[in-house]
């Protein structure tokens, strides 16, 4: 953190974007490793849940796009899904895997719950109690599009953090924060008086990076997160 006459002034937090998928596929374990090895504040994922109900990390509600097979993710049970692969030829990988990764590092966990197409029943109960069962460091930020789910995980763990994702700028939004119980806004747009609380994305452009970066905002995404933390040093240093 930094003084500014006589005012704190946080550092931003720059989260890998689906891992580092400036270099290896998005939600690859591949990605995620590198990531945390190489000084990343926090890495981004997204959950699915599969057929047999296990939280699985992939961005869209079908597999075509991502890997070699076809078909939406909560038609496969895991072992079936587990037969398809990313570009590296890893499968697609499940949460524990990514949580055996990151326990007891320094790092923080930005999960999001893909349940804003498909509202998988149960995923957030299901998610919250796998992650009680690692030691984080961090309290686990968890976003999503649909309130809905937010809403359900704050019942069933409030320790946590918790924050609705937005492609449109919100009005009043610390009004709107104080409403849902929300920690921070994570938005594609900033938006002023709102920097300690408000996270943008995905941000690769390096004039924007340097624009975020000089507002102090509380963090970014950013799919390299090697430049952005390259930028961060030069403006926040």
């Amino acid at each position: 953190m930094n003084l500014y006459r006589g005012v704190v002034i946080l550092k931003t937090l720059i989260f890998g974007h689906r891992g580092f998928p400036a270099e290896y596929p998005e939600n690859s374990i591949q990605g995620f490793r590198y990531a945390i090895n190489h000084h990343i504040d926090g890495i981004e994922f997204d959950v699915h849940l599969t057929k047999d109900n296990i939280p699985v990390i992939i961005h869209d509600e079908k597999i075509n796009r991502t890997t070699d097979g076809r078909g939406f993710v909560k038609d496969y049970n895991l072992d079936e899904l587990r037969q398809f692969s990313l570009d590296n030829y890893e499968p697609i990988p499940t949460l524990s895997e990514l949580l055996d990764l990151v326990e007891n590092k320094d790092i923080y966990l930005n999960l999001e719950f893909k349940t804003n197409k498909i509202h998988y029943r149960g995923i957030e109960n299901i998610v919250i109690k796998m992650m009680g069962e690692y030691h984080l460091c961090h309290p686990v930020i968890y976003s999503s599009f649909n309130m809905d789910s937010l809403k359900i995980a704050q019942k069933l763990d409030n320790s946590q953090k918790f924050c609705f994702l937005s492609v449109r700028k919100i009005k009043h939004p610390q009004m709107f924060m104080q409403k849902h119980h929300l920690d921070s806004l994570h938005l594609k747009f900033f938006q002023e008086e709102i920097e300690n609380q408000e996270l943008i994305f995905t941000v690769n452009h390096i004039l924007r990076l340097r624009f975020l970066l000089k507002k102090h905002i509380k963090g970014l995404f950013t799919n390299n997160f090697e430049r952005a933390n390259k930028i961060k040093n030069e403006i926040q240093s």
